[in-house]
C-alpha cells in the first residue's frame, strides 16, 4: 500500500483518501486480510487519525471492510446472496421462513412500534426474538410485537418461557388470515444488545427494517429486524419491491 498526497485535493481529505484506500484493496489484499493498525495508517498517509477514522467508516458502511471485536478491520468479500425480500416474508413462522426463535416475553414495545400497533401505551405485547444465520453466522435480529389480541388462544401454561414460547406464539399468529403487510428500510447504528448477538461492535451500521403484518381487523404484528449493513444490499424490481440480498461468505 502506497503513500499520497493529500493536501491539494479538492475534495474532503477523508473522502479522497476512501478512494486510494479501496484502490489498495483492489490490488494489495485479500479478502479476510487484517489491515494495518490506525496509527501506522495515518503515518502512511500524512493524516490525521480521524481523517483515518472517517475514512474506515466510510468503507465499512460501503461494505468494502468489516471490524470485529479481537480481530481488527479486515477486507470484506463482495455483497451477494440470498434475497430476503418482499417475496420472502409471510407470516411469520410459517414454512419457508428462515429466523430461528430465541425467546418470547412480555414488555412495552417501544414508542416507534408502539405506534404502528396502535395499542394503549402501557399494554404490554407479546416480544419475539429471532435470529437469521448464514452458514453458522448471524446476519439479522429480529423483535416481533405481537398483541394479546392477535394471539387470544395461547396458554402461558403450555409454553411459559424460552424458544418454545417464541414458537408457541408464531403457531398462535398464523391462525389468523393475513391481508398484507407494508415495510420500510432505514439505515441506522446496531444497539449493544444487536451487535452482541450480530458479533459487530456497538454502532456499526445496519439496516432496519420494520415490516407490519395486517389482518381484516387492523395490525396484527409489527417486525423490527436489524439486518448487518456491511453484508448486505438494496435491489429494486419493476414491481417497486425492495430486495435484501446477503453475502454468506461476508458473515464471517
Amino acid at each position: 500500500m502506497g503513500t499520497t498526497q493529500l493536501e491539494t485535493v479538492p475534495e474532503p481529505k477523508y473522502w479522497h483518501l476512501k478512494t486510494v484506500l479501496s484502490e489498495a484493496l483492489d490490488q494489495d489484499f485479500a479478502v479476510g486480510e487484517v489491515l494495518p493498525n490506525e496509527r501506522e495508517l495515518a503515518a502512511r498517509f500524512g493524516v490525521a487519525r480521524a481523517t483515518l477514522r472517517q475514512a474506515l467508516e466510510q468503507l465499512e458502511l460501503e461494505g468494502r471492510l468489516q471490524r470485529r471485536r479481537g480481530v481488527g478491520t479486515t477486507v470484506a468479500p463482495p455483497r451477494l446472496g440470498v434475497a430476503v425480500g418482499s417475496a420472502q416474508h409471510c407470516w411469520p413462522g410459517e414454512s419457508g421462513d428462515d429466523w430461528t426463535p430465541v425467546d418470547a416475553t412480555e414488555a412495552v414495545p417501544p414508542a416507534a412500534a408502539l405506534g404502528l400497533l396502535g395499542t394503549a401505551a402501557d399494554q404490554l405485547v407479546h416480544t419475539v426474538r429471532r435470529t437469521r444465520v448464514t452458514q453458522g453466522q448471524p446476519v439479522a435480529a429480529e423483535l416481533l410485537y405481537v398483541p394479546a389480541a392477535s394471539v387470544p388462544g395461547l396458554s402461558a401454561i403450555d409454553a411459559p418461557a424460552g424458544p418454545a414460547r417464541a414458537r408457541a406464539v408464531l403457531r398462535e399468529l398464523q391462525r389468523l388470515v393475513l391481508e398484507g403487510q407494508d415495510r420500510s428500510v432505514e439505515l441506522g447504528s446496531a444497539r449493544a444488545d444487536d451487535a452482541k448477538e450480530l458479533d459487530r461492535l456497538p454502532g456499526a451500521p445496519v439496516l432496519l427494517v420494520t415490516t407490519r403484518y395486517f389482518t381484516a381487523a387492523g395490525t396484527a404484528a409489527v417486525s423490527v429486524a436489524t439486518y448487518r449493513a456491511d453484508t448486505c444490499r438494496l435491489t429494486f424490481a419493476d414491481t417497486g419491491d425492495v430486495e435484501i440480498t446477503h453475502d454468506a461468505r461476508a458473515a464471517s
